[in-house]
């Protein structure tokens, strides 16, 4: 039983086909209508629905020829877009023929709904559009066009790229072969392909319709894509504020494909997403966010007129969970996403200071921040932890790896309880953190990222951290063998160097062979040096983000942590003469 059966089901007749419409939802309330892609039918868009469904009236219909609509006769010339905004128009009147209705396309669904969002006739029938996984035929033309006009390196491996990606555009456009294809092994064996490559949670999805529905959906491309590619349409702007979601793993597109929409859709929201094509079965919890965010907006009147901050279409919405939350390079890091409109979590053993950073990051701009109270270094509470995380707020997209303490002193100095503690923080701290929520990271199968905060002593010996020192530099290493291990599965892993940073870390640093008196004193004096250093942790949750951007192994961050890292690999004897000098302490 799928979500949909609970729905209001009727036929609308347009064009010589009836269209198999459902709706759910108050029909009082905004509608959102839902179109599907290849080789889909509107039931691919059931957990998205469902989650929508509260707030806003949701129709979703089975495009012509596909799922429980008929097909048209003759097939051929039956699938023009032409005909499928007829078939948009009839089903907008009859389920809002009052109001505009917010428009959601995925894969083909978006091709088409690009069509009906820059024809003439659908102005004022439509409020908003979200597009996914499907560029609109014209703009891709022009996209093409322009390419081969002025044909730098760069851009004729864009093109190379994306035909590339394209192959299966080829094949469709074979006579018969598809059809034999979907109706003989290629549609038995669907499902499991898009388990295995796709990560698509089996069940209900794909429906028993897929042989058929995938063999006439061919026509979409047979009667559309030469004809708009070799001649598209000069007059492409969009009449409604677009928001755009771009799968970064997304195996048939580019990237690239977007880089000019602002031309064509002059309110454009972009969000991007580190997951593959078939977002709305794999992430419907993400894009029901955005969806219901930008109708919201719309309706309120500010879509497309809000500002941004950095990094907003990268991590907007996106589920970031930070420990060692509560001050520092933490707090830092947790603001940094909560302004490129994250959800945070935050983590600190100190109760009242994760509460802190979590109220502070909604103020500055998170999609929504909860506070959690943990000591990393404990393993059966991060497993509770993790679970409780996973069920409440979902799966996390990025994991910030950062909790950390400080000890100085001799090796000699160093007692096994100080080296249980600093491993238990430093090192044991940062593989509960990678073990339980990467896992839960690679189970689900579309990617994400981990930043691990290793320091600049994993590379930069000293006779004054040989306990500190040990700890990260085994997190640097457990980074890079972790970053092979998951690279496979799309999950990167970066490895954070601050070096010195303005951070209350010395505050509460141990200095090992010091009575308490002494401690004290170590602690202001090297609280002071780092003060007139002055090095902001805002700067090191800047490079966080950019490496989590580019998927950056290793990042020392601070001028001095740099050119350590320089030595470590050109002149690995001055670091050890350096390290043999006394720190003025």
């Amino acid at each position: 039983m799928t979500v949909l059966d609970g729905a209001r089901e009727h036929w609308v007749r347009t064009g010589g086909v009836e269209l198999c419409v459902a709706e759910l939802g108050d029909p009082q309330q905004p509608t959102v209508v839902l179109v599907h892609g290849y080789p889909d039918s509107k039931e691919v868009w059931s957990e998205v629905a469902a989650r929508l469904a509260g707030p806003f009236h949701v129709v979703l219909y089975d495009v012509r020829g596909h799922g429980r609509s008929s097909a048209p006769s003759p097939l051929r010339g039956g699938f023009t877009l032409e005909k499928l905004t007829d078939d948009f128009l009839a089903v907008a009147d009859a389920v809002s023929p009052d109001r505009p209705v917010h428009l959601v396309g995925h894969d083909w669904g978006s091709v088409q709904s690009w069509e009906f969002v820059t024809v003439r006739r659908t102005e004022g029938r439509i409020a908003s559009f979200t597009s996914m996984s499907g560029p609109s035929l014209d703009h891709f033309g022009h996209w093409i066009n322009k390419r081969l006009r002025r044909p730098t390196p760069r851009r004729v491996g864009q093109l190379l790229g994306q035909g590339a990606k394209s192959w299966y555009v080829y094949l469709l456009h074979t006579p018969v072969l598809p059809e034999l294809a979907w109706r003989g092994p290629l549609g038995k064996r669907w499902p499991g392909i898009l388990e295995r490559l796709e990560k698509v949670p089996g069940g209900d999805y794909p429906t028993a319709s897929l042989p058929s529905d995938a063999a006439h959906g061919a026509w979409l491309y047979r009667d559309n894509v030469r004809p708009r590619l070799r001649r598209p349409r000069e007059d492409v702007h969009a009449h409604a504020p677009v928001q755009l979601i771009t799968p970064l793993g997304d195996a048939f597109l580019s990237e690239r494909l977007y880089d000019d929409l602002e031309l064509w859709a002059p309110r454009l929201t972009r969000r991007t997403l580190p997951a593959k094509h078939w977002v709305p079965r794999t992430r419907p919890d993400r894009l029901a966010d955005w969806i219901a965010e930008f109708v919201t907006a719309t309706e309120d009147g500010r879509a497309g007129t809000a500002a941004k901050g950095k990094h907003t279409d990268r991590f907007g919405g996106q589920l970031v969970l930070v420990t060692g939350a509560g001050n520092g390079i933490g707090r830092a890091t947790a603001f940094a996403f909560a302004e490129a409109g994250a959800r945070v979590v935050a983590v600190d053993r100190d109760a009242e200071a994760a509460a802190r950073t979590a109220e502070l990051s909604r103020l500055i701009g998170a999609r929504a921040a909860w506070a959690e109270t943990v000591d990393v270094s404990d393993g059966p509470a991060m497993e509770k932890l993790a679970a409780r995380v996973a069920a409440e707020y979902g799966v996390v997209d990025v994991l910030v790896n950062n909790a950390g303490i400080g000890l100085s002193g001799s090796f000699f100095d160093t007692t096994p309880e100080d080296w249980k503690k600093v491993l238990d923080v430093n090192l044991w701290g940062v593989i509960h953190g990678c073990r339980l929520f990467g896992r839960q990271m690679a189970e689900r199968g579309q990617g994400g990222h981990i930043v691990n905060t290793a320091s600049a002593a994993a590379f930069q010996p000293s006779r004054a951290l040989p306990a500190y020192g040990t700890t990260k530099a085994a997190v640097l290493m457990l980074s890079e063998c972790l970053r092979a291990e998951l690279a496979d599965q799309g999950i990167g892993v970066t490895a954070i160097c601050p070096g010195l940073v303005n951070t209350n870390i010395t505050a509460t640093a141990h200095f090992a062979g010091a009575d308490a008196e002494e401690e004290k004193r170590l602690q202001r004096r090297t609280a002071r040096l780092y003060g007139v250093r002055n090095y902001p942790p805002e700067k090191v949750a800047d490079a966080v983000l950019e490496a989590v951007v580019h998927n950056r192994p290793l990042v020392p961050v601070t001028p001095e942590a740099r050119g350590a890292h320089l030595l470590s690999r050109f002149a690995p004897r001055v670091l050890r003469r350096l390290a043999r000098v006394r720190p003025p302490l």
